[in-house]
């Protein structure tokens, strides 16, 4: 029978003893590297806090948007403006702003073009466009209106101030007029599709935008590469697309006018999977080539708006099926799953249950995490293979089956990691990519009783030794700088991976969910660093954790441990027996050990990981009631170890 730790500890009466000096010169473990007491380079502050939460000065500036543009299906072209209303919260005065321009990777001569990632693989440009022509720029400060001197460098524009925007709430209203050609490929975050019906339009990055300015770096303005995602602030969107009037468009947010671009029946097909649990179809296969599935005329606006997000996105086509059904959100709140895809999507288990996948993936980690942020969700089939945006993702039109589970749950997920919980992707890949990675393990095993729970882009025991190869990229890489060929590792699978072993081994399903959901709430809508996760999961956790941060996030440790021993201390089992273990790489954890003896029975064990603070090799005592007649570590695989054949020991015969 298993049994606890604490019950072993009072039943057995083990003992951990500490090796004093290493007795193997086939180790590499030195715990002097692990535990070395200089970890946080900077002290807390009154922005951020020792245990991890946003200190009582912490600050972020906010930027709110009014867009209106049209959608030329001819020129395949976005023109318009946007009107930014920014607030500068921060305690200094700015001379000049910084907005992100990012239409401009797809110029021949952008810095993506010369970069490791436009040389080749998925953020390749395929063709190149003018990328952001910038009309015309205004700006308001003081009620006083001017036009400024700007400068264009690459994705990034620098606009300056004629007198400084002053700390502590002043705001600056700028007006854009621009436009830019949709490229057909774009990076795959964004483009247009031909199918049997129509394009399918999937448009983001589709406007000036602020960059992120903070107590950490001042502003932020690392150029778009296309590998490296976003670092955005918070705010309001309130935008229209005036585009012609056979198309359907869904956005970000909630759209504001139903009546001016829908048929009535539409209306009252919404209205029902507003109601309803089951996926209600709002326009048909049959409608999509029926010009009576839309209203008349030229040209409609559709107008949207969507609060408290980083971005805001739209998809457009006269190709699209188009369904929905009710989500239901742990407040009794109600939030509505949206599809739009085009006929070729509809295959078995194609996307016809898209909505039933979005609903699932967004009600679990509603309830798991922190409740969904907006009334709609919204799924586009088109070019792109898997993009998220706040209440909208983009997924390839050709997934299937547990390929479009996955890339559903995994886009959906995307609204903790980094909608709700802002951190900086263009830095670090792994807080946003891998957090949600972990995530999607656990809704994925919860899904219809485990449809697809054996599904995973990353299991097996070879892609176990790839993640941990000589040549991975650290987690703490700048995401641009990491190997595109380890990109889905260093920024997806390990950090899941590390994860999970924190919340298995390390602090238990129990403290580590508590302490996760902390997190979360804690920096909802802010804007947390890596130090910041540090704190906020050791302090609600209960632990130093800088020995773990050090093996899976800063270094690119292996873990193998072995059985090196067992020997009997006395003539009878009931005397003891002496375990010695071995770390034989780098990295430090606890470690499960299951010791069966002849009688039938079992022990279940954990050695903590302070075992391994002054060497590496630890000696433990059990003492069973008969022999022991094998000792396995790990038995149930939860630790990274690369050679489970030392795992084991069984007496000789």
């Amino acid at each position: 029978m298993k049994k606890t730790m604490l019950a072993l500890l009072a039943n057995f009466g083990l003992l951990i003893v500490f090796a004093q000096t290493p007795t193997s010169t086939v180790s590499k473990f030195n715990p002097k590297a692990l535990w070395d007491l200089q970890f946080y380079p900077t002290a807390p502050n009154e922005y951020r806090s020792a245990n991890g939460a946003p200190g009582p000065k912490y600050w972020q500036n906010r930027a709110d948007y009014k867009l209106n543009v049209t959608l030329d299906t001819t020129q395949h072209k976005v023109s318009g403006e946007v009107e930014i209303s920014y607030t500068n919260n921060s305690p200094d005065n700015l001379n000049y702003l910084w907005l992100y321009v990012e239409q401009n990777i797809y110029r021949a001569d952008s810095r993506n073009a010369s970069s490791p990632a436009g040389t080749g693989g998925r953020y390749t440009n395929a063709m190149f466009t003018q990328g952001d022509v910038i009309k015309s720029i205004s700006v308001e400060v003081d009620g006083k209106k001017f036009t400024p001197q700007y400068n264009v460098t690459d994705t990034r524009m620098q606009v300056w101030l004629p007198q400084a925007l002053k700390a502590a709430g002043a705001k600056a209203k700028l007006n854009i007029a621009y436009e830019f050609t949709i490229p057909e490929y774009g990076t795959d975050r964004m483009g247009r599709l031909k199918t049997a019906n129509g394009w399918i339009y999937t448009i983001a990055q589709w406007y000036p935008r602020m960059c992120v300015y903070d107590d950490i770096q001042g502003w932020n303005t690392n150029p778009y590469l296309g590998q490296g995602e976003f670092y955005l602030e918070y705010g309001d969107f309130d935008y229209s697309i005036t585009a012609p009037s056979n198309l359907i468009i869904v956005g970000s947010g909630e759209l504001q006018n139903e009546k001016d671009v829908l048929t009535s029946q539409q209306i009252e097909r919404l209205k029902e999977a507003r109601n309803s649990d089951k996926t209600v179809v709002i326009r048909n296969v049959a409608e999509v080539t029926n010009p009576k599935s839309r209203p008349s005329g030229a040209n409609l606006t559709w107008r949207f708006k969507i609060q408290a997000a980083r971005d805001a996105v739209w998809g457009a086509s006269r190709a699209f099926v188009w369904d929905a059904a009710k989500m239901n959100l742990p407040s009794g709140k109600k939030a509505l799953a949206m599809s739009v895809y085009p006929v070729e999507s509809i295959k078995q288990n194609g996307w016809q249950r898209s909505t039933e996948f979005i609903k699932a993936s967004i009600e679990y980690n509603s309830q798991k995490w922190f409740e969904y942020s907006y009334p709609v969700a919204v799924n586009v089939a088109g070019i792109v293979g898997g993009m998220e945006y706040p209440g909208i993702v983009f997924c390839s039109y050709q997934s299937t089956g547990a390929d479009l589970w996955g890339v559903v749950d995994h886009e959906f997920g995307h609204n903790w990691f980094p909608m709700v919980v802002g951190s900086n992707e263009r830095k670090y890949a792994w807080m946003d990519e891998g957090f949600n990675t972990f995530i999607n393990g656990l809704s994925t095993k919860a899904f219809n009783k485990g449809e697809f729970a054996n599904f995973s882009y990353f299991a097996g025991e070879e892609m176990l030794k790839f993640t941990f190869n000589d040549k991975m990229d650290p987690l703490f890489t700048t995401a641009d700088a990491i190997t595109e060929f380890n990109l889905g590792t260093a920024a997806y699978d390990k950090p899941a991976k590390m994860l999970n072993a924190l919340r298995d081994v390390v602090l238990g399903p129990e403290r580590f969910d508590r302490a996760f959901r902390e997190y979360i709430a804690t920096w909802a809508y802010k804007h947390p660093t890596p130090w910041d996760f540090f704190r906020s999961m050791e302090n609600a956790g209960g632990e130093d954790l800088a020995w773990f941060w050090r093996s899976w996030v800063f270094n690119n440790y292996k873990f193998d441990v072995a059985v090196k021993s067992v020997s009997q201390t006395g003539t009878a089992p009931q005397t003891g027996y002496a375990i010695t273990l071995q770390n034989v790489e780098q990295m430090a954890m606890p470690v499960p050990v299951l010791i069966k003896e002849a009688n039938g029975k079992t022990q279940s064990l954990t050695i903590p990981v302070e075992a391994w603070m002054r060497g590496s090799e630890t000696t433990f005592y059990v003492y069973p009631d008969s022999k022991i007649t094998e000792v396995v570590l790990d038995p149930e695989k939860k630790l990274p170890d690369l050679n489970r054949k030392n795992n084991g020991w069984k007496p000789a015969m």
